[in-house]
């Protein structure tokens, strides 16, 4: 599709930078007062999302927009959807890839040169993560539980595993449907379910550890990444007494380090060479890390917020004092619940806004619009992502300011694309491909650190906004190459070795209806992506764009032309690649 030099002068991508309670319940009556006879007070429905609020909560909770989801979103209110999508029942699941064989082989020769397991896709479906980015892709895509899935998606990059480091299908997946199936249970259960994970245990040296000289890897990012963070914080997480106080000191990571010895892999692997440490099993990732005694420091050990892990405590013990002192202590509320802010909906919340998410993670519970989640059991992560998401900042049509939204990441403008444009992906073109040139690949991250810190300072701003840690000139250009990619050259076509390949493409056919009418087309198809009409100037010089394309200038398809046009240029405008 050829393009005037207009069209093209009128996005530009320079301007990213700009991006950025529970209640209570009344005494009981005394047991001689006579029955009430009024009934209680009613609260008001909250009113139907806007257009504008619909669009924006898309962005926030889901993988993209489609017209049918906004259109349903716009029947009520924000605090209906997000009930409803905590609880819709759970669609998405990993599934594909190998099996626990890779650790039960006793060849000695490696499991691929095996003449049964021989072939070019051998290490792909046994030991990498694409199988399970294959599945990440077409749940974002395809399945209804949006919200579980981009919780999730922002658990597992606060919780981080790599592919990079830690090879075996199987058990990838296991750790990924763990933080799939914790998405709206407790933050204790999700530290509980990483902490006992082998594959974890692999990662960051907590498998067999060495009671008498412990591994401090993951005691150390289990502090410092995990649960509560390096400076003392304020529940609006501001610093203590405004300069940052350690959280916690070398003394404490060891005494962290020696509680989480005792743990080796779950029965059922095997290897030729047997297994190490004495009496420790071998590698193996299908189930939770077993305890062993032999190999369990057995001294009493300082924690955190006033715990302890006692004397003579056996593994899970001592796993268990460690998980409550860490929830236990002030900062876990506005540190996670900060990041989760910054993950869904803007990288720079007032400290009011993150004292509101820390109040509701520490209680467990949250209130809207006559809705109320969660359990009341501190760690509630459906109270957590409700307040997260029907904020007053995050809610309604007013602009967040200059501070606020986030750059939309790689993954979800992948997937915001093609759910809008009525798309469909097996995933395998965005790992190898639009994942390394977009510098997220999913499952690879290049460390236990994620793609991008959440606190990534934006250059030439006072503004931090994690996304821009991997937005550069050259990501810039391939926003745009991606956009080519779908709406030029047809997407992909399916690849005969994926399982169930259907290839990644668009379907425009259904905005063919408006493309005799340039505005028509244009408005609409911003009112999806952003969520109201394009300014007026860069409005104007899209709808000239698109209008360029007539039966003169290509008799026979200039409608779709026309279509992907204003596609290309709607989806490439800075509203869209900003969140707001």
């Amino acid at each position: 599709m050829r393009l005037p030099l207009h069209a093209f002068m009128a996005l530009s991508l320079t301007v990213l930078a700009g991006c950025g309670g529970g209640g209570g319940s009344s005494a009981s009556a005394p047991t001689n007062a006579p029955a009430a006879t009024e009934p209680p007070p009613t609260v008001p429905a909250a009113p139907p999302m806007t257009q504008r609020d619909a669009v924006r909560l898309a962005a926030q909770a889901s993988f993209g927009a489609s017209e049918a989801m906004v259109t349903q979103m716009r029947t009520q209110s924000a605090a209906a959807w997000v009930q409803a999508q905590v609880q819709l029942p759970q669609a998405s699941r990993y599934t594909a890839g190998g099996t626990s064989a890779v650790h039960t082989d006793t060849s000695g020769v490696g499991f691929c040169d095996q003449p049964a397991n021989k072939g070019d896709h051998c290490w792909r479906d046994a030991f990498s993560s694409q199988p399970l980015l294959w599945d990440f892709y077409r749940n974002a895509v395809g399945q209804p539980d949006q919200l579980r899935q981009r919780m999730a998606f922002a658990l597992q990059q606060i919780l981080v595993v790599s592919n990079l480091e830690v090879e075996g299908t199987y058990g990838l997946r296991r750790y990924q449907n763990a933080l799939l199936d914790n998405a709206f249970g407790n933050y204790r259960d999700v530290l509980r379910a990483v902490a006992l994970s082998p594959v974890m245990g692999d990662y960051l040296n907590g498998v067999n550890n060495d009671k008498a000289a412990p591994n401090e890897n993951f005691p150390r990012e289990l502090l410092q990444l995990f649960s509560v963070g390096t400076c003392l914080l304020e529940t609006d997480g501001s610093l203590k007494g405004g300069r940052c106080q350690a959280t916690y000191d070398n003394t404490a990571v060891r005494n962290y380090a020696y509680a989480l010895t005792g743990w080796t892999y779950p029965a059922g692997g095997k290897s030729k060479w047997g297994c190490s440490p004495k009496g420790a099993n071998c590698r193996f990732y299908d189930g939770e890390m077993a305890p062993l005694a032999s190999l369990h420091d057995g001294a009493e050990r300082a924690l955190l917020a006033g715990g302890k892990k006692a004397a003579g405590s056996t593994p899970a013990q001592a796993l268990d004092a460690v998980l409550d002192s860490l929830l236990a202590h002030p900062n876990i509320a506005p540190f996670i619940g900060k990041q989760l802010i910054q993950a869904l909906v803007r990288s720079n919340p007032t400290t009011g806004y993150v004292s509101r998410v820390s109040t509701a993670f520490q209680s467990g519970r949250f209130s809207s619009g006559g809705i109320s989640f969660g359990t009341g059991r501190a760690g509630d992560l459906a109270a957590t992502v409700a307040a997260v998401l029907l904020d007053a900042e995050a809610r309604g049509d007013a602009s967040p300011g200059s501070s606020g939204g986030r750059l939309r990441e790689p993954v979800l403008m992948m997937t915001g694309v093609l759910r809008a444009l009525n798309g469909r992906t097996d995933g395998d073109a965005l790992g190898w491909w639009w994942g390394e040139t977009l510098r997220q690949h999913v499952f690879r991250s290049p460390s236990v650190f994620n793609f991008y810190p959440p606190d990534y300072p934006v250059p030439g701003t006072k503004l931090t906004g994690g996304a821009f840690g991997i937005h550069n000139a050259n990501t810039s250009l391939e926003r745009l190459n991606y956009l080519t990619y779908l709406l030029n050259w047809g997407g992909s076509e399916p690849v005969a070795s994926v399982p169930g390949a259907i290839g990644t493409k668009v379907t425009l056919d259904a905005f063919d209806a408006d493309a005799a009418d340039a505005d028509k087309l244009v408005d609409r198809l911003a009112l999806l992506a952003h969520g109201e009409p394009l300014p007026a100037g860069p409005r104007a010089k899209v709808v000239e764009a698109v209008g360029w394309w007539t039966d003169k200038t290509d008799a026979k398809t200039w409608r779709a032309n026309r279509v992907r046009t204003a596609a290309y240029l709607v989806f490439a405008a800075p509203q869209f690649q900003i969140i707001r």
